[in-house]
């Protein structure tokens, strides 16, 4: 193990002692700099969590979020010096974490808001023209290779709790205690300009649309999307993708035949 890989091992665990070698510009304690040090380093991780996941924070309560929050932190070190992700796998370690197992939507309630964080950062395209696609859909030759690309901020989550109501309670959009946790939900996120959305949609939409961020031509989405939802419309999903700009480009199977913006 180097010395680089020791301290950093050490910082993140307070059982390890502090690393030899060390010395201070003023000749005080290493070991007593380096405490400090650690302590501040764990602090800052825990602050960057509780800053991506406010809501997760308000369902366990502040003391308990920090407690599980370091345990994370301890087996989870930065890999990137970019801190806006850190804790992307968070969500995961929520559901194996047995302390959380009492509320059993958290997890899910984390991946919305670390998609919300995603979104946010996601790359800026511009929509496409409604017209290309309503041109594009009136060429019959051309439709059964049609892919839609949809905008870098979309993601969608499928979850067996209320997780879009019990987001939007903590909004102060609805009231708390009208909501039963136990009616599954699917969210939609993506960025509208600078400003990141959150809305609930069908299944059937939810489908169509992870469909098209696989590759799936527009047809063999809407195949599925039916499949899984025979309430499903694809006039209204379209017209749905259309309002909220979130197609940005068009393209074809058949490599002879690209429609862009």
């Amino acid at each position: 193990m180097n010395s680089q890989t020791a301290f950093a091992n050490a910082v993140l665990n307070p059982e390890l002692p502090c690393p030899g070698g060390l010395t201070t510009w003023n000749g005080s304690d290493p070991a007593t700099r380096f405490a400090v040090y650690r302590n501040n380093v764990m602090v800052s991780l825990i602050d960057a969590l509780a800053d991506t996941y406010p809501v997760v924070q308000e369902l366990v309560g502040e003391e308990f979020f920090r407690a599980m929050a370091r345990v994370f932190a301890q087996a989870n070190p930065p890999r990137s010096r970019v801190m806006a992700y850190y804790g992307n796998n968070f969500a995961d370690f929520l559901a194996a974490f047995p302390p959380a197992t009492s509320v059993p939507y958290l997890a899910d309630i984390a991946r919305l808001e670390m998609a919300r964080v995603r979104a946010y950062h996601a790359a800026d395209v511009p929509p496409i023209q409604p017209e290309t696609l309503q041109v594009a859909l009136t060429r019959p030759e051309q439709l059964m290779a049609l892919r839609l690309v949809l905008h870098p901020s979309v993601q969608v989550i499928n979850s067996a709790f209320s997780v879009f109501s019990i987001w939007a309670a903590h909004q102060g959009v609805l009231c708390i205690s009208s909501v039963d946790p136990e009616q599954a939900q699917t969210v939609l996120v993506f960025r509208n300009s600078l400003d990141v959305d959150t809305l609930e949609i069908a299944v059937g939409v939810s489908k169509f649309i992870s469909g098209l961020q696989s590759g799936l031509t527009l047809f063999d989405a809407a195949g599925a999307a039916s499949r899984a939802d025979p309430a499903f419309d694809l006039s209204h999903a379209l017209a749905l993708l259309l309002r909220l700009q979130l197609i940005s480009h068009l393209t074809s199977t058949d490599e002879h035949h690209e429609h862009t913006h």
